[in-house]
């Protein structure tokens, strides 16, 4: 087979624009997720306040029972049905960002629900309020054993972040793919776009467990 990387280092200026794209997508998403997911972990801790916890487990009902390219759809092809035109970038970001919100509200009630129930008690009985106790004992113990969880979420909302590119995004996915349009070299071009996911999904996983150890998270976890 002949093998002609040409086109690729002749489009690589883009390929690093899509990739910068890529990785302002995937931040926003992020820290929207993150949000989404702190707030919906917070909500489902206790059934009793079934107004609260239904609603929070409809929503991770139905975003992970969904495929995210289909709410990405929702968002940008079906919204101007009802007259509301957002930018694509938009979309992009706000649907992942919900995507990912629905699984980190998951390790966030996972690591809240693993502190044990001890420290709660002890804080209440020393006077401290249930929010207070939360903020300042609970949730900080959770952050820790939330770190490994998240990484994982986090790489792989980088790599499915290539969805992106349908909605018109000039990520990398979409740059790729109008090199392969004028160059038909499609192999090339997907190896190369492979090698960029590579490097971004190792380099963000080598940060965090960077942060990890910093905080003795992974003493903790065992």
């Amino acid at each position: 087979m002949d093998f002609d990387f040409s086109p690729v280092w002749s489009g690589w200026s883009d390929l690093a624009h899509g990739a910068l794209i890529t990785v302002e997508v995937t931040t926003g998403a992020i820290a929207l997720g993150c949000v989404i997911g702190l707030l919906i972990g917070l909500g489902r801790l206790d059934p009793r306040r079934r107004l609260v916890f239904g609603a929070c487990t409809a929503y991770v009902s139905f975003v992970r029972g969904t495929p995210l390219l289909v709410q990405l759809f929702i968002w940008f092809f079906g919204l101007p049905h009802f007259g509301i035109n957002l930018p694509a970038f938009f979309c992009g970001v706000v649907g992942m960002g919900m995507y990912s919100g629905a699984y980190v509200s998951e390790i966030v009630r996972g690591a809240i629900q693993s502190v044990d129930r001890g420290q709660m008690e002890a804080a209440r009985s020393l006077g401290m309020p249930y929010r207070m106790a939360m903020r300042e004992i609970i949730v900080p113990q959770a952050v820790i054993r939330m770190i490994p969880p998240l990484g994982n979420e986090f790489i792989a909302l980088i790599k499915n972040s290539s969805l992106v590119s349908l909605l018109t995004i000039a990520d990398l996915m979409h740059e790729g793919q109008k090199i392969i349009s004028v160059s038909y070299r499609s192999l090339e071009t997907y190896l190369a776009i492979a090698l960029v996911y590579f490097v971004l999904t190792n380099l963000t996983g080598l940060a965090l467990r960077r942060v990890e150890r910093k905080l003795g998270a992974g003493g903790m976890l065992q």
